[in-house]
């Protein structure tokens, strides 16, 4: 019994040292506890990170959807608002003309019309107007107009009156005409087919409105013209021009279409085209 009461005897010192260790004890403790606790923070934050991630992902989502444009349904371009038009693609300047057309108290009864006004490009154009709605008793004039058009003469018109023309916009007008320039004016209607834009439809009803091309141009003979000559001639240009007197040099005569074919990167799907500027005699 003495043995085990000496080990409960302490003097002042070893209590000092005592309490001290206690204390030391209990900050461990209170330190020991507390990271679970900021363990669990943690672990809130993660699962709020993840919350947030996830709906942030659906907003993303709504974004997406809310930039695909809605399906068009028909409508009648007189009374298309700002908001609509900005949805079907019109850019600013496009909306304010169409407004300020509207505010004057004017109509647009076509979609050449609306081109004319807005000054839409043509591939928006070709989106848009089938879903154009205009009256019926719009639709009828429309027809009568469209049948009382003049034909008109494909090599001295203007962009303006081809514009008159259905299919045919503003672009498309002056390409027309800047392609008739560039060639030294129409030969055949054919010729129509390398209009960048004019689709075959197009094409067909705008060559109904159009007066025949006179065949008093006169062709130059393949075989007595020289490069420099050649060259300038539509649909050629200097090394293909080369290259036709080198072979016409080597057979000593091009006698027809079939020796054409036969020379080296001849452009064939241009061949009823050139033969509007060449002779075999």
């Amino acid at each position: 019994m003495k043995y085990w009461k000496s080990h409960f005897v302490f003097n002042k010192s070893e209590r000092n040292g005592i309490f001290i260790l206690v204390i030391v004890i209990v900050l461990l403790q209170i330190i020991n506890f507390s990271d679970p606790f900021s363990a669990s923070e943690e672990r809130i934050s993660e699962k709020e990170a993840t919350v947030l991630k996830s709906f942030q992902n659906k907003l993303d989502s709504l974004k997406n959807t809310e930039r695909i444009k809605d399906t068009i349904y028909p409508f009648n371009p007189n009374y298309l608002t700002d908001y609509k038009a900005y949805r079907l693609g019109m850019s600013v300047e496009e909306i304010d003309r169409l407004l300020a057309y509207r505010a004057s108290g004017k109509w647009i009864n076509s979609a050449s019309d609306f081109q004319k006004v807005t000054k839409v490009s043509d591939s928006l154009l070709d989106i848009i107007s089938p879903n154009f709605k205009f009256p019926a008793w719009i639709k009828s004039t429309s027809v009568s107009k469209q049948s009382n058009v003049a034909k008109v003469d494909i090599n001295t018109a203007t962009a303006e009156e081809l514009m008159q023309i259905k299919g045919i916009g503003q672009t498309l007008g002056e390409r027309i005409v800047k392609y008739r320039t560039l060639i030294g004016g129409y030969r055949s209607f054919i010729q129509l087919q390398d209009i960048y834009g004019l689709n075959d439809e197009t094409r067909l009803e705008l060559i109904k409105h159009l007066k025949k091309i006179p065949q008093n141009f006169s062709k130059l003979n393949i075989n007595e013209i020289d490069v420099i000559q050649l060259s300038e001639i539509p649909y050629f240009d200097y090394e293909l021009a080369r290259a036709l007197v080198n072979y016409r040099n080597l057979h000593e005569k091009i006698s027809s279409v079939e020796d054409l074919i036969k020379i080296d990167g001849f452009p064939v799907d241009k061949i009823d085209r050139i033969q509007l500027y060449l002779s075999f005699n």
